[in-house]
């Protein structure tokens, strides 16, 4: 998401108002790229357990929300500077590989350049910046925290040169990879694993999908749980930097995502068919398996059980469901 920054009307009285008339709880954390799929979870885990956030957003910003773009430097300087929060979650990105190749100018500008500025202005805060396990080509998994990273694409490299710049201007930064994500979405193309659901909804028509990739697809309030509890961590160890690494542990293809889609809901698969072979002119070249390695989180009790696909695509999927009497036989 581009540079908007929205906040609820509390958060407006106190970016206009003198800093020290304003009672300002202990905890506060920024949370840009809030309007998107994985900001919206992270921006509602730190609501939901008494931390003041604030969040940035651009296209899907509500009117009651204040915007400042985060490319203008001194917007984003003076923002950071009032608010004063003691963390940052970057999830603002252009994470669409095939939009990255087409419009990469525009990519590194948010991918990298504003993740190099935000990384400056923050001196001082904890800053956790979102990353992709597309900074590895998917040939050697699993991928730990130390492996050599080789992006096969635009958005992998413009990743990882954010991973870099972050590091370089902000050295006790953190850095959380994360594979292929799912959620509570605005509309199913949102995801690239809830837009299997119009395949899947399709039903009298045949349709061919990837079976070739190996995906582990992470539910976005699993990892929302991970940035809150690395958050509370820092505040308490000043030491907790560096990279970390966070993923579902079940490994599917878009084939066999969008049959568990069909048997969750029970709705027939049969028309389902799945693709062994990557078509010419597919897109941006993306990695066969770039299962990520957790260890790091885990020995340090930072880590969070993953929710089953299962249960988390029913939740997520539910409010799309065409035919409502499926509702009577969808879980018994």
């Amino acid at each position: 998401m581009l540079g908007v920054v929205y906040v609820d009307c509390s958060s407006q009285i106190r970016l206009h108002d003198n800093m020290e008339n304003v009672a300002i709880p202990y905890r506060r954390v920024l949370v840009t790229g809030a309007t998107g799929l994985l900001g919206r979870a992270v921006y509602q885990e730190f609501q939901n357990n008494a931390w003041d956030t604030l969040g940035c957003g651009y296209s899907r910003a509500r009117p009651r929300f204040f915007k400042c773009n985060l490319l203008d430097e001194e917007a984003l300087r003076s923002l950071i500077q009032q608010f004063q929060p003691h963390v940052i979650v970057h999830c603002a990105a252009e994470r669409r590989p095939d939009v990255v190749e087409r419009h990469t100018e525009a990519a590194l500008n948010l991918n990298v350049h504003t993740s190099a500025t935000l990384a400056k202005e923050a001196a001082g805060m904890f800053l956790i910046y979102i990353s992709t396990d597309y900074v590895f080509d998917g040939r050697n998994p699993p991928y730990g925290e130390n492996d050599a990273p080789n992006p096969l694409n635009l958005y992998g490299k413009s990743k990882l040169e954010g991973e870099r710049e972050v590091l370089r201007h902000n050295p006790g930064a953190a850095i959380l990879r994360v594979p292929i994500l799912y959620g509570e979405v605005e509309r199913v193309d949102e995801s690239a694993v809830t837009v299997l659901w119009e395949r899947v909804q399709e039903g009298a028509d045949s349709c061919t999908i990837d079976h070739c990739q190996q995906r582990f697809p992470t539910y976005c309030n699993d990892v929302a749980r991970v940035c809150r509890l690395m958050a509370e961590r820092r505040l308490q160890e000043p030491s907790l930097q560096g990279i970390f690494h966070y993923s579902g542990k079940e490994q599917m293809t878009k084939y066999e995502m969008a049959c568990a889609i069909a048997a969750a809901f029970n709705l027939p698969s049969s028309h389902l068919i799945p693709l062994t072979e990557q078509p010419a002119g597919a897109g941006a070249q993306r990695p066969n398996n770039a299962q990520l390695e957790c260890s790091r989180l885990e020995l340090l009790g930072l880590s969070v059980e993953p929710t089953p696909f299962k249960t988390a695509i029913r939740d997520v999927l539910w409010p799309f469901l065409q035919d409502k009497r499926c509702r009577q036989t969808a879980f018994h």
